[in-house]
């Protein structure tokens, strides 16, 4: 290998698993095949010494997920890594895992402003508020399910079924199809919970929309920490022929 790319130095092997992932098997498995390859490498490469098996670990997003604890994720690696090891004969390498989104997605949510309602006898209670797909494609992209409150009544109890619909005027646009509200009023603010994974990362300007800003709330204090676009920022590329001026 050297002698082929005198340039480069192997450290290691890496790993993707999957993601969204709430059980142990499935990083158990990935990590005795990266093991056993990491052993046959080990005789060609001696300076192999690190093993990345990547991230995929769940988080909560609705009632219906069950995610493992960091806790449980990393006793069941150990575990996994120190028995295959031993099968092996190897020494252990220096193991190294992404925990990325069960970190930072629980201290992330997206705060919308309730527009209007709509009902559809037969059908659904829309709710309609001034974000859309552009700011979160998760649920259009790949049906991805939260959790909504109206963050100014928080305290009250849910007494309705609702979709809440976005305003890009697309059957795809919508953030959440079954929230559990109080009946929701113009001006009410709703609060989509665990948004601070691939939210904001993803956001578009679909239809022609700026993207929100982003403010961290830090022990009662708020911080702006990403302006929200402006109409100006949405033309500033944009050019007009002289002959059309």
């Amino acid at each position: 290998m050297a002698a082929t790319q005198p340039h480069l130095r192997i450290r290691g092997l890496h790993s993707h698993t999957g993601s969204q992932i709430q059980t142990l098997d499935p990083f158990a498995e990935n990590l005795r095949i990266l093991l056993r390859l990491f052993a046959t490498w080990r005789e060609r490469v001696p300076e192999l010494k690190e093993l990345n098996i990547g991230g995929g670990l769940g988080c909560y997003y609705t009632a219906d997920d069950q995610p493992l604890s960091i806790e449980a994720y990393i006793a069941g690696i150990i575990a996994t890594a120190e028995e295959t090891c031993h099968e092996l004969d190897v020494d252990l390498p220096h193991l190294i895992v992404e925990p990325g989104r069960s970190i930072v997605n629980e201290a992330g949510l997206t705060l919308y402003q309730v527009g209007g309602t709509k009902t559809i006898p037969g059908a659904h209670k829309y709710v309609f508020v001034n974000g859309s797909m552009a700011d979160n494609i998760r649920p259009a992209l790949y049906g991805s399910c939260y959790e909504a409150a109206l963050a100014n009544r928080a305290h009250e109890q849910a007494t309705e079924t609702v979709a809440i619909a976005g305003r890009c005027c697309e059957s795809g646009d919508m953030l959440v199809w079954d929230a559990q509200l109080p009946a929701a009023a113009p001006g009410d603010l709703l609060v989509v919970g665990r948004t601070g994974a691939y939210t904001q990362s993803m956001a578009s300007n679909y239809n022609r929309l700026p993207k929100p800003p982003v403010v961290l709330v830090n022990e009662g204090q708020a911080h702006l920490i990403v302006r929200g676009e402006t109409w100006e920022d949405m033309t500033r590329l944009d050019i007009v022929p002289e002959h059309l001026r």
